[in-house]
């Protein structure tokens, strides 16, 4: 038997007639709450069938243009990102290495604000301390932030806005791991949400003079008489053209455009005596250019509006596209100006993105499933039981903290069949969150800073704390430390925890019971075609349908609901956890 909502089969076939790589507008007439719940998952993630119906109400193009044109969506019930107050003034010119920290001190007689020791043991363990301290506090500010970032995925009225958040995030991909400083990520989050949805051009631009992409790319090193290539290649490589558009000259030529900038913590600045005034000759074109010179170049270049068009397409479509409706997508970038929002209202009101080929074909990222499993159950905030960032980092995707410059893979890159285990996991654990077991990874600080502040407290000298396991004890003797970086691992993170703001614990709070009763469903059977239409885009088989109907029929022991009213709600998360364990719910 079909799942269905109202009249619409869920993962039907689309309309007859509805053909691939069109752009042609989809008529009014095929528009159903099937395909409004496509472009809510797409262009958002997804929603309840209460959302999706007010949507399937609208014509195509309001429907389109309500997503789409967001800034009149009022986002006002949410609120900034609240720092936790470990930044100063003194930490502006942050070492690049404990070692580097330490020879600052020994040379100056302070760092990072702290003066080493007059006399006494460890007269650099101050310094040492406050140089962990400040690595504990980002890391751990960053993780704050992420979760914030996921709530805001959840609790938006413009869905469109944080999706493309998203996706600049893995295109202008820079990582915490290497800025350390939460500070500078936030800004480049800014940034992107500012110019989500506005002119690409601009945006390049902005993300060119951003404080977190010029550390991330070494723009300190790059410098008049010894260029560092690393954002000249990234720019073209990954930001613009792709790979096999221009030369290695090209990318040097870039590198001495760019000399000079640089960023004064958190200002973007440009240095004259390091950039190099001279002539260059880039993609063909000569003259005494600049890093804006550049990046105008490249915009004028058909490729870079062929490569942006077909990743946003590809982000927000399909995979697969043909070389010529790579150009067509092209075309109407750079006909539109390199404007994002006409662009994908074109995209996303067409017979292509709701063709066959693309309902129902594209694999969740971890982001996706998290913020999308959450909207549909209705949740007005981000639970934080089980721990979102933990989540994420075991399905593959720690969001703020992307593996490489050229961001996460897409695709079939998020599913392997271990994966697909660990996304049963999350789904059990949101239907039977572990509220009694959970312990906040935030203040988790791993088995070897446990390890050594256990001996300390068990009143153990800090070096002998700090050996080898196995080592003797006799090996300490006589040794006088300057500091102990273990020791100090351990002071920085309890002096980040002293500061550290909670992030609130809570699991999900939600009625599967009072939604299949709020949508009629009086049997076994009604309350599972209503889970199977609320949570999927993919309808089950025949076979899978009816193991779920005779799996809750079994657990209540009966099949008319008004007998179990009662207890019914663990019966109907059990079959909550079969659905979303299933592969078919890893589609939208």
């Amino acid at each position: 038997m079909a799942t269905r909502w109202g009249d619409d089969v869920i993962g039907c076939k689309c309309m007859s007639g509805v053909r691939a790589e069109n752009l042609s507008p989809l008529q009014r007439a095929a528009w159903t709450a099937h395909l409004a719940g496509h472009l809510l998952e797409r262009a958002g993630f997804g929603g309840t069938p209460e959302q999706i119906t007010r949507l399937a109400a609208l014509s195509p193009e309001e429907a389109v243009a309500s997503l789409v044109n967001y800034a009149g969506q009022s986002n006002g019930h949410l609120a900034p990102f609240e720092e936790s107050g470990f930044w100063d003034a003194s930490l502006k010119d942050f070492p690049a290495s404990r070692p580097a920290a330490t020879v600052l001190a020994e040379r100056t007689g302070q760092a990072m604000g702290v003066a080493v020791k007059p006399g006494g043991q460890r007269p650099l363990q101050p310094i040492t301390n406050r140089f962990f301290y400040w690595l504990r506090a980002s890391t751990l500010e960053t993780r704050r932030l992420a979760f914030w970032w996921l709530d805001r995925m959840v609790r938006t009225a413009r869905p469109l806005e944080e999706k493309l958040t998203l996706f600049w995030h893995g295109h202008f991909a820079t990582s915490e791991e290497k800025l350390r400083d939460y500070r500078k990520i936030q800004l480049q989050l800014e940034t992107l949400r500012a110019g989500a949805s506005g002119n690409f051009g601009d945006l390049l631009v902005a993300v060119a003079k951003d404080p977190a992409m010029l550390v991330f790319l070494d723009a300190a090193q790059n410098v008049k008489g010894a260029p560092n290539e690393n954002f000249g290649r990234e720019v073209m490589e990954l930001f613009t053209m792709g790979v096999g558009n221009y030369t290695e000259d090209d990318i040097r030529e870039a590198a001495r455009a760019f000399t000079g900038w640089g960023n004064d913590d958190l200002s973007f600045v440009i240095d004259p005596d390091k950039h190099d005034a001279g002539v260059k000759t880039f993609l063909g074109q000569s003259g005494n250019f600049a890093g804006e010179d550049i990046l105008r170049i490249i915009l004028a270049q058909k490729q870079t509006a062929i490569y942006i068009a077909s990743k946003l397409y590809r982000f927000f479509v399909r995979e697969e596209i043909s070389p010529e409706f790579a150009i067509v997508l092209g075309d109407l970038l750079r006909n539109n100006g390199y404007e994002i929002a006409p662009f994908l209202t074109t995209v996303f009101l067409s017979e292509d993105f709701y063709s066959e080929a693309s309902v129902a074909t594209h694999i969740k990222s971890p982001t996706e499933l998290l913020v999308s499993t959450y909207r549909k159950l209705g949740l007005d905030a981000l639970p934080g039981i089980p721990d979102p960032n933990s989540v994420s980092k075991t399905l593959g995707q720690i969001l703020l903290y992307p593996p490489t410059v050229a961001g996460w893979g897409e695709g079939r890159a998020w599913i392997t069949p271990g994966l697909l285990f660990e996304r049963s996991n999350f789904a059990r654990e949101v239907m039977f969150p572990d509220i009694i077991g959970f312990r906040d990874p935030e203040r988790n600080p791993g088995a070897e800073v446990r390890r050594v502040n256990a001996n300390i407290i068990a009143g153990m000298e800090i070096t002998a704390a700090t050996l080898e396991e196995g080592a003797a004890l006799s090996t300490a003797a006589g040794i006088q430390e300057s500091f102990n970086t273990r020791y100090a691992s351990l002071v920085g993170y309890q002096q980040a925890l002293s500061k550290l703001k909670p992030t609130p614990r809570a699991a999900a709070q939600f009625s599967l019971s009072e939604m299949v009763t709020d949508a009629g469903a009086t049997t076994a059977t009604e309350a599972v075609d209503h889970l199977i239409t609320r949570f999927m885009r993919v309808a089950l088989s025949a076979n899978a349908r009816a193991a779920l109907i005779g799996t809750l029929e079994h657990e209540l022991g009966t099949s008319q609901l008004a007998e179990a009213e009662s207890y019914m709600e663990h019966g109907l998360r059990l079959v909550g956890h079969l659905i979303m364990s299933s592969p078919q719910y890893q589609l939208a």
